[in-house]
């Protein structure tokens, strides 16, 4: 059974090879060519006249990607977006649910903490393609973004989470 597994995995792992390790989207490609590069999206956002969309990784990725298409149709951005950079762009008691939506795209999971009033939103990701952070946007029932904070990512650097480092 085991080997049916490896097998079965290799063969997913192989059929995505397409679109995970091709060329990545141009500028000036149309929404068909983003999308025959790098599949459908996870979720599809407005900003304005752009489109935006989003291609994020499961619960395991730590790079998210957006592409932005200009109101003619054709790609005028595409980058990653879980970094520093676009996380310090989330302010505090001014930006919105959407406006986190628009900028890094949906969170790895979203989850409630005792000890805070809010949604945490997480997103686990690599800074400077080097240490596993998870940055969590702190939501209300409002929609309000009301503070972000980043540690380390249990997933990868404390044995995976929810087995205590074991």
């Amino acid at each position: 059974m085991k080997q049916h597994n490896f097998i079965f995995a290799g063969v997913l792992a192989l059929s995505g090879c397409s679109t995970l390790f091709g060329p990545p989207p141009a500028v000036g490609d149309t929404e068909a060519q983003v999308e025959t590069k790098r599949g459908q999206p996870s979720a599809i956002y407005q900003d304005g006249a752009d489109k935006l969309l989003s291609y994020a990784p499961g619960y395991w990725g730590q790079y998210s990607y957006m592409a932005r298409l200009g109101p003619d149709g054709h790609l005028k951005s595409y980058e990653q977006v879980w970094t520093d950079a676009k996380f310090a762009m989330l302010k505090p008691n001014i930006s919105t649910r959407a406006d986190v939506l628009r900028i890094v795209g949906a969170p790895t999971e979203v989850t409630r903490y005792a000890r805070v009033p809010y949604m945490a939103w997480n997103y686990g990701y690599k800074e400077a393609n080097a240490w596993n952070l998870m940055m969590t946007v702190y939501i209300d029932d409002k929609g309000l973004v009301r503070g972000l904070e980043n540690g380390p990512d249990d997933r990868y650097d404390h044995g995976g989470g929810n087995d205590n480092g074991k």
